[in-house]
């Protein structure tokens, strides 16, 4: 089985979490033994578009006119688009009309979770929807001690010393800013965030609450590879207060370190993580507060950690390959065979 593996702009998206999904699919699909396609001019029986807007409407149009099956990846919601750029009410009506210009034509949507399947359901562009994760690579998650060393010493952190982290573009909707005023209380607590945009591209509620963040916050932009995997493994949690997410791949790459979850507690993440169980839910800063306080007095319980890479390990890309296979296949079954 061909399938076309389809992300207009790659290399300017390579560093978001849809850039990292893409990567996932890419390898989860030679894990289940498909061939996946990169160029949209070559042969294949399948397409799977993971973008909305120009080039992906005139691939989607063209396999339209050839009879080739299409998947359109939900990696985005009408709910996930507020209030992340700047001027993001001023581009909500465009996006809007692309993602429905794309969801209403998919013979099959793919979501990354059962919380955005039913929101996309929702919509009734398409009913058949179904939630495969994006999947983590779980064994490029294994600790390495020259990781974690390399990590330390670029933030003049002490071999033992504390610190919280946060991963995402800097957005309202990420929670950057209930991230910093939680760090306020913890002034001898180092927070540490991961991430980066184009100053012209943030808000101006985000870039005041950086300019005011006290000194224990540290920005510290984009960072990839190892370095980023150290801070997993160290940190006392991942601080991710995110209002709303299609599933949050921060989240996995957490679990799958081992590193304690700190969440705000809304609907993307039922049913597959559970407050007390798998890791911390909490509704507002006071919760955040209280959360983060005992995890600096008393660490983890290991249970609840290995509970967590249980999770990930479900999300193993292997697993992810399989899923996928089946959905290409129960496609393909329903538009009359392989072409």
């Amino acid at each position: 089985m061909k399938t076309l593996i389809y992300f207009q702009n790659a290399d300017t998206i390579k560093h978001s979490g849809i850039g990292r999904a893409m990567s996932h699919q890419l390898q989860a699909c030679k894990d289940a033994g498909i061939e996946p396609i990169i160029d949209k001019k070559a042969d294949y029986d399948i397409a799977h578009i993971n973008t909305y807007f120009g080039k992906s409407h005139r691939v989607l149009q063209r396999c339209k006119k050839r009879g080739i099956p299409v998947i359109v990846h939900g990696h985005s919601t009408f709910e996930d688009f507020r209030n992340s750029f700047r001027l993001w009410k001023v581009m909500e009506p465009t996006f809007d009309r692309q993602l429905k210009y794309m969801y209403s034509r998919a013979d099959m949507i793919i979501a990354p979770t059962p919380y955005a399947r039913d929101l996309i359901k929702g919509y009734g562009y398409c009913q058949n929807v179904i939630a495969i994760s994006n999947g983590i690579d779980i064994p490029a998650y294994e600790r390495k001690e020259e990781a974690v060393a390399a990590f330390r010493k670029k933030f003049g952190l002490a071999k033992d010393e504390k610190f919280f982290m946060g991963v995402g573009f800097p957005f309202e909707r990420k929670g950057l800013i209930d991230f910093i005023e939680v760090a306020r209380r913890f002034p001898n607590t180092k927070f540490i965030w991961f991430g980066a945009l184009q100053r012209i591209l943030t808000s101006t509620k985000i870039l005041k609450a950086i300019k005011r963040k006290p000194e224990n916050v540290i920005m510290a932009g984009y960072c990839s590879g190892d370095l980023i995997k150290g801070a997993y493994h160290e940190a006392s949690a991942l601080f991710f207060p995110s209002y709303e997410e299609t599933e949050g791949i921060v989240v996995l790459e957490a679990l799958a370190t081992h590193c304690p979850l700190v969440i705000r507690d809304i609907g993307v993440y039922k049913p597959w993580l559970e407050d007390g169980k798998n890791c911390h839910m909490c509704k507002d800063n006071d919760e955040f507060a209280a959360t983060l306080s005992s995890l600096l007095e008393k660490g983890e319980d290991p249970a609840l950690l290995e509970a967590g890479y249980q999770v990930a390990l479900d999300r193993d890309l292997p697993k992810v390959g399989q899923r996928l296979k089946a959905a290409y296949e129960q496609l393909l079954k329903e538009k009359g065979g392989s072409r």
